[in-house]
């Protein structure tokens, strides 16, 4: 969304709780992403098998961070949301998070003097130069921290208007002495392209100049308070409404609605008038907005998020108000309610999704009218093959089901998936009769199998791999697995009383202040969606996550649909001891990622200098044309001043050694470089530079270049052999 684009990124980015923990967390990863960066050779999945042995003492070290950082006392109001303009459209408070942050950086570093495996990770090759920059910065940050107030406000209105800025950030200034210090931090984390940002007192404001860009912040640093916005103009339109000490968004409906979110106490609230920004940005065209209205979601109101603390336990909910009781596609999540399928799900499952829908057969009806709206013959297609089946979905399907649904997947690739579908069933015998008549016109043959008063049935899927999928009814529930052992276990689990409902873990997980019935929910094993994004990484590390036997708090988030509201609940339950894991087995695609990134963009870079030595090297030695191979761009190795045709001294030993004739590569970070040449009477007209990576896991594109200069790319496994003029001309120019 726009307004959120709107905000210079430089100067606002993922506010989150428990910034604390976050900021180790980026310790930790940046130092590994510098030493990465940095290093001469690739980075593999083998290097990653070195991170699993401190897995169990970063999980120790987020225990103590957990116990002994002080986070900030909740705010039951604020006193920056009356500041902003009544337009104000996107809202965003939330506490100063410095003296928590300077607090886990202290138990990190008492860990680092105790854990000794810790601190040999930590002070292994280029973590232990690039580490201590990392923390030098967040201490400047602690130290800005010490000026604000207890919160930070952002604030976005529309960007038409010309009596309300665009976008500010405020806070409460502490003490004396920000004027001062803003420079010298600025300074540090300066982005060197971009003009430098602004700091000005009330006086200095009213006679600058605004001979600068328009896009460039300015900084006001006032004895009460400091504000940020994206320009000049900007942010003297705020200072005049802080002179006229006008507090009107707080006696607005958008603004009460945001302060309702700090009753109680709450860490952080942000919102979003949705109603406003339709009506200034929503659909154009009349077709757009008549689709629009149909779908019910033209009458959204207001987006809120607040995160605060019930009965002890840290809770985020997310609010989407309508102008009216909700109607079309927006009223198609029922009303809260039992989830009788939850009685058939694992409690050792990797993910279920669980939903309630109002009447299927309405909500079939209305789809069907959504898409006709458009296109009258958008059905045509399924009418006829309703005619061949003699089946009518409306009739025959949709109206025979209960609108629950749910789905579970048990295990996670590279394992064969477990998986099961559960369905709430009106008319189970109508059910299972429309599947017969549809089965008997697609003739397919399901196999029965009466075992213990169930009717399993087994449906053979076709394929280079078969396989089958097994259904049966039980209990007003179509239960369809991914094998009949899946179906009994199912099964097994319901009348046993062992499934997720019965288990106790389930109700434990649920947001606190909540009912326990729900319109939608999802449970989630973060141990095992972790494990899966790690497996095509570091399979090992991923089957040490999935095997450990440290605490596992599952991730369950609740959503409740409301007459005029849909809500959405989740339970934070802070840090457990396999949370570290868990940050790892996300943090380490990423730090592979960054890896990868890095050294593409050195090759590219490699490319162009290569590019400009053969330039330089026709240029100086015009008889030969291009230089035959990087031996020849390269330095003498009897010395660097001993320049020649031979050896013409124009890249680095590394790239251009002696041994890197045609017939042999060069390696330099991550990537393998080779130069071929197209060569006639002893001048070499054309040339070909090919960089591909070492292996897999240091890069996913190749690169070339020819005599025309442009460096050129193509996705795929490490290249065996040096592309010619016409294929590289063939690949896709780099951006």
């Amino acid at each position: 969304m726009r307004y959120a684009r709107s905000l210079h990124p430089r100067l606002l980015g993922g506010f989150v709780q428990e910034l604390a923990i976050i900021a180790i967390t980026f310790l930790l990863a940046a130092a590994a992403v510098a030493q990465a960066a940095n290093a001469q050779q690739p980075f593999s999945p083998d290097d990653l098998k070195k991170y699993s042995g401190v897995l169990t003492e970063l999980g120790q070290f987020f225990q103590k961070i957990h116990t002994n950082v002080q986070f900030p006392a909740p705010r039951s109001q604020s006193r920056l949301l009356p500041l902003l303009p009544e337009s104000t459209v996107l809202y965003a408070g939330f506490p100063n998070y410095g003296e928590p942050s300077h607090q886990a950086l202290a138990v990190f570093h008492q860990e680092l003097k105790e854990n000794a495996k810790l601190r040999a990770w930590w002070e292994q090759g280029d973590m232990a130069k690039e580490g201590p920059k990392i923390e030098d910065a967040l201490e400047k940050i602690y130290e800005l921290s010490q000026y604000l107030g207890d919160e930070i406000v952002v604030g976005a209105a529309p960007s038409t208007g010309k009596e309300d800025p665009k976008f500010v950030i405020v806070a409460e200034v502490r003490k004396p002495g920000l004027k001062d210090f803003l420079p010298k931090i600025l300074k540090d984390f300066a982005d060197k392209s971009a003009p430098p940002i602004r700091v000005l007192d009330v006086a200095e404001l009213a006679n600058a100049k605004d001979a600068h860009s328009s896009d460039q912040p300015v900084i006001l640093v006032r004895p009460d308070l400091v504000v940020l916005g994206e320009n000049l103009a900007t942010l003297r339109r705020f200072s005049a409404r802080l002179e006229q000490n006008t507090q009107g968004f707080a006696s607005t409906e958008f603004g009460r609605r945001l302060a309702q979110g700090y009753e109680g106490g709450a860490s952080i609230v942000a919102g979003l008038d949705v109603q406003t920004i339709l009506k200034k940005d929503g659909p154009k065209d009349d077709q757009s907005r008549a689709m629009l209205e149909r779908t019910g979601f033209s009458d959204m109101k207001y987006l809120v998020w607040d995160h605060k603390s019930v009965n002890g336990q840290e809770t985020s909910q997310f609010e989407l108000s309508f102008a009216g009781p909700r109607r079309g596609v927006a009223s198609w999540v029922a009303a809260p309610g039992p989830m009788g399928s939850l009685d058939f799900v694992s409690p050792k499952a990797a993910i279920a999704a669980s939903i309630l829908l109002k009447d299927p057969k309405k909500i079939y009806a209305e789809a069907a009218d959504l898409a006709t709206a458009s296109n009258p013959n958008a059905l045509a297609s399924l009418a006829q093959m309703e005619q061949g089946l003699k089946l009518s979905l409306k009739d025959d399907l949709f109206a025979r089901l209960g609108g629950e649904i749910t789905l579970e997947l048990d295990t996670l690739p590279p394992q064969e998936p477990i998986w099961k579908v559960l369905l709430r069933v009106r008319d189970p015998r109508g059910l299972l009769a429309t599947l017969k008549t549809f089965f008997v016109a697609t003739r397919v043959t399901p196999t029965e199998l009466d075992e213990d008063g169930i009717t399993y049935y087994r449906l053979p899927i076709p394929g280079q791999k078969p396989l089958e999928v097994c259904y049966a009814m039980v209990d007003g529930y179509l239960i369809v697995a991914s094998s009949h052992a899946a179906v009994a276990e199912a099964i097994r689990l319901h009348r046993s009383g062992e499934s997720l409902a019965k288990s106790g873990m389930l109700a434990a997980s649920l947001p606190p202040g909540n009912s326990g019935d729900v319109s939608a929910l999802l449970y989630e094993d973060p141990r095992a969606m972790a494990a899966l994004g790690l497996m095509n990484v570091s399979p090992d590390l991923a089957n040490s996550l999935l095997k450990s036997t440290a605490e596992n708090q599952p991730a369950v988030v609740a959503v409740y649909g409301e007459e005029t509201a849909l809500r959405e609940a989740s339970h934070s339950s802070g840090v457990d001891f396999g949370g570290a894991m868990v940050v790892a087995a996300i943090a380490i695609p990423n730090l592979l990622r960054a890896r990868m990134a890095a050294n593409e963009g050195s090759a590219a870079a490699n490319v162009r200098t290569l590019n400009t030595g053969q330039i330089i090297y026709s240029n100086t030695y015009p008889q030969n044309g291009y230089a035959r191979d990087l031996a020849t761009l390269g330095p003498n190795p009897n010395g660097p001043n001993d320049i020649s045709e031979k050896h013409a001294s124009l890249i680095d030993s590394t790239l251009g050694g002696a041994s890197c004739t045609a017939s042999d590569w060069c390696v330099k970070s991550g990537y393998r470089f080779t130069i071929t040449t197209a060569c006639k009477l002893q001048k070499c007209r054309e040339y070909v530079v090919t960089a591909t990576p070492v292996n897999t896991s240091s890069g996913m594109r190749n690169l070339c270049s020819t005599s025309d200069a442009v460096v050129r790319f193509q996705p795929g496994p490490p290249l065996t052999s040096p592309v010619r003029a016409a294929e590289c001309r063939s690949w896709s120019p780099l951006q």
